[in-house]
This record gives C-alpha cells, sequence and structure tokens, in this order.
C-alpha cells in the first residue's frame, strides 16, 4: 500500500500540504545556487563571473571551439553568449578566428592568459564543493553523485531531431 491509498494520511503533494522549500527540487536548486554564488566569490579575484569560467573550462579541456558549441553544452542562448564572448575577448582570455576549412565559421581559441586562468578554476571549484559537501563522507557523495545521475537519466529529453 503507498502513502495515497491510506485515506487516513494526508497527500503531500496537494496544495494544503506542499512545501516547496522542502521540495527536492527546490534543495537542487539552492544547492546549486548556493555553489554557483561561492564560486563567484572565488573567481572575482581572476576578475570572472560564474558565467565566464565555464565556457573558459569547456575550451581549455577540448569540450567546444565555437560559440554555438559553448552555447549548447553551458544551456545559454547563442546571443547571450556572443556577448559573453566578447567580454571575455575584452579582457584578452579568447581571440576569435574564421575557420580555415568554412569561412562561415568562427572559431574560438584560449589566450595564454586565458589557458592561465582557466587552470587556475578546478582547485577553486574542488574547494568549494568540500565547503558544500563538509560532513558528507565518501559513501554518502557517491550515493548521491549516483542518485544525481539517475534523475537526470529519468528526465532526459530525446534529442533534438537534425
Amino acid at each position: 500500500m503507498s502513502l495515497h491509498d491510506d485515506p487516513n494520511q494526508p497527500v503531500p503533494w496537494c496544495l494544503t500540504n506542499f512545501r516547496p522549500e522542502e521540495s527536492i527540487g527546490y534543495l537542487i536548486k539552492a544547492a546549486y545556487l548556493s555553489m554557483q554564488r561561492a564560486i563567484d566569490v572565488e573567481v572575482a579575484p581572476m576578475d570572472l563571473t560564474a558565467m565566464q569560467w565555464t565556457p573558459l573550462l569547456r575550451m581549455a579541456a577540448g569540450q567546444a571551439d565555437t560559440a554555438a558549441e559553448l552555447a549548447r553544452i553551458v544551456g545559454m542562448d547563442t546571443g547571450a553568449m556572443t556577448r559573453m564572448l566578447d567580454r571575455l575577448e575584452h579582457k584578452g582570455l579568447i581571440r576569435r578566428s574564421r575557420s580555415a576549412e568554412d569561412r562561415r565559421v568562427i572559431k574560438l581559441e584560449l589566450t595564454e592568459e586565458g589557458r592561465h586562468k582557466a587552470n587556475q578554476i578546478p582547485p577553486l571549484l574542488h574547494k568549494v564543493s568540500e565547503m558544500h559537501f563538509a560532513g558528507l563522507n565518501d559513501v554518502e557523495r557517491e550515493s548521491m553523485k549516483s542518485m544525481l545521475l539517475r534523475i537526470l537519466a529519468n528526465g532526459a529529453l530525446p534529442p533534438e531531431p537534425s
């Protein structure tokens, strides 16, 4: 028998019993936002924001070399990505160049300074993770990671048609 089969038990998902601050989705988002704010504090001395360090790290890892690829990976619209890349270029962290294979494509690459900053980011991310996961042992961390991966897999949307 499940909880909603017992007429003597309140239904937790009805409006009178719903507590947004206790919902898993709310808590996941609140944890994400807390980590993002902490990361912003850590990267601020590098003159970076949360929106700027992510593309630097993805480019350094070889995961993207165009604005469209970066926008898709980080879940940002291409217009916002272009404006953010303008700021990174203005800071001297990336450079743009036309593709030799297809002149319509603009390739992105890190400058030496951009690569230097990208290399400084992982230890900061580790520091923020350690702060947020303090008190959780390795088994709990792995269990949480496994559960989140299953949640993501359960909610995965089918690929968009080409």
